[in-house]
């Protein structure tokens, strides 16, 4: 395994919507999901999307709460109308980070690399994460489900930060 370069914001590939996979036993996908979960444990995250590593295929992985796992071609709905909001941050955006308003319960499904079928539902942080995750999938940065105070503070902190400014 190896941990790749994560991308970070203002790179193109973070808002270019990620294709649908249509092999998950291609072996080179396999190698990818690995090198994820090295790259997410490497960096101290609970989450990394493929286009995170500059990847544009719909997988991410996911370490929350000790529930360890991957998601191929991930779809949720909302189970309900009741939201969480939380403070969010993300490793394409180091040191930045602020409260987003998501769905509070979810169902997911998908496929995992061995072409078992991923159908749960998911509270709590889990359930962020897949959120979050699935956004990435889709070329949608969390702060752009902010409030738009909250936004426009947390833009002022990326174009401030140093890792914006190399």
């Amino acid at each position: 395994m190896t941990a790749l370069d994560i991308r970070l914001f203002g790179d193109p590939v973070l808002r270019t919507v990620a294709e649908e996979i249509t092999d998950p036993s291609d072996p080179t996908l396999r190698t990818l999901v690995d090198d994820m979960y090295e790259t997410m444990d490497a960096a101290g995250g609970v989450g990394l999307a493929a286009n995170q590593v500059g990847v544009t295929r719909r997988v991410f992985v996911y370490d929350c709460d000790g529930d360890r796992g991957h998601i191929i071609n991930p779809v949720w709905k909302a189970i309900g109308e009741e939201t969480q909001t939380g403070r969010e941050g993300c490793l394409s955006v180091p040191d930045v980070g602020g409260d987003v308003t998501r769905a509070a319960q979810i169902h997911v499904s998908g496929v995992t690399v061995d072409g078992e079928p991923v159908d749960r539902e998911a509270t709590g942080l889990l359930a962020r994460c897949v959120q979050h995750e699935t956004d990435h999938l889709d070329g949608v940065m969390f702060f752009q489900r902010m409030a738009p105070e909250t936004r426009r503070d947390v833009m002022g902190e990326i174009r401030a930060s140093e890792w914006f400014n190399r």
